[in-house]
């Protein structure tokens, strides 16, 4: 993928220097700080995450900021340069008809941090919170990619790119109208679910279209996309992870509708191919 290192753009909050140095007000304290450390360290469950999720401690202190290797410091570059390209053809995209386009934040974190959707944590990967309109990424999420067979810079991008298919999805009113849909209809929640995500899929492609068009990526890199898509795929992390699959719990899709719906995206170039509702949703 052909891009140029240049610092970190305006769109980016790196808080990667932030992390919990003592409690105090009435929290945690730094005693019991260090009990549910032992205690996520033992049994692998992140009771620290869930403990700012549930607003226990009412105030964090920031500590000295952690070295940054120079590979970090090349991904982050990487991922703003990304955001910014994702961002600038969605303006040009919705433009088209008269839609405004407002700018999300990628929001560069270490272990966890706050979001406008509560507590943002490593554990739980990348996401798009509607609330803040930002998109929330610990870089080590790249390691776990690699561990699930996608690596490579497009991949990467991928993973931005559908994150941002979600802002796209709010700022054009889809995602509030889903959200609505689950409230009134619980049974059909994960369909929908699946339906969004798969929706953002197509647009990383309508995305990597305009890509190729520039002769910033090729076909190899959208190979790599199509890997990292299916490395995410419900049914493949469903048989990592416990060793069977159930369709009927799926929120994101398949390996092969994530792939397919990535790459229709991606030959047609076209919003109006994104429609993964098919007349069941808006």
């Amino acid at each position: 993928m052909r891009w140029t290192p240049g610092g970190l753009s305006s769109d980016v909050e790196d808080r990667r220097g932030d992390s919990g140095g003592g409690f105090g007000g009435g929290g945690l304290g730094i005693l019991g700080f260090l009990i549910l450390l032992v205690v996520s360290l033992v049994t692998g469950r992140n009771y620290i995450g869930a403990y700012f999720s549930s607003g226990g401690a009412t105030h964090v202190q920031q500590s000295a900021q952690r070295p940054v290797s120079p590979q970090e410091d090349r991904s982050a570059q990487f991922a703003s340069f990304v955001l910014g390209d994702v961002q600038d053809t969605w303006t040009q995209i919705l433009a088209r008809d008269n839609i405004r386009y407002p700018r999300a934040h990628l929001v560069l974190f270490r272990d966890y941090t706050r979001s406008g959707c509560g507590t943002a944590q490593s554990a739980t990967g990348p996401f798009y919170c509607p609330a803040d309109q930002k998109v929330y990424l610990d870089l080590g999420f790249w390691d776990e990619l690699k561990r699930f067979g996608a690596s490579g810079d497009f991949a990467q991008a991928y993973v931005i790119a559908h994150e941002i298919g979600h802002h796209v999805q709010n700022v054009i009113g889809i995602e509030r109208k889903v959200r609505a849909m689950q409230e009134q209809k619980p049974q059909a929640r994960n369909k929908l679910s699946v339906a969004m995500e798969l929706q953002a899929d197509c647009f990383a492609g309508v995305w990597a279209h305009s890509t190729s068009d520039r002769d910033i990526t090729n076909q190899a890199d959208i190979k790599t996309g199509l890997q990292a898509a299916a490395a995410v795929g419900d049914d493949r992390l469903q048989k990592m992870g416990r060793g069977y699959v159930t369709p009927d719990s799926f929120t994101h899709g398949s390996s092969e509708q994530r792939m397919s719906w990535f790459n229709r995206g991606y030959t047609t170039g076209k919003v109006g191919a994104c429609n993964t509702f098919a007349g069941g949703g808006p």
